[in-house]
């Protein structure tokens, strides 16, 4: 599986800021590409959340807002 996740925060300082996180996979044109978004991120946002612990550090289990 080829993908990235980019995280980065968002504002002035640490605190109050916006933690911003990016989450791609490549998905070849003979794959599956009217696949639901958060299904074909569902491996990416796991691996991400087991590198970095974002749950125990922030406290919170789930996005404010998707886009």
């Amino acid at each position: 599986m080829a993908a990235r996740a980019v995280l980065r925060l968002s504002g002035t300082g640490t605190e109050g800021a916006t933690l911003r996180v990016y989450l791609e996979k490549y998905v070849p044109a003979t794959g599956d590409l009217k696949i639901e978004t958060q299904t074909a991120l569902v491996d990416v946002a796991k691996a991400v959340a087991e590198l970095t612990n974002l749950r125990e550090c922030t406290g919170r289990s789930a996005p404010d807002v998707m886009t």
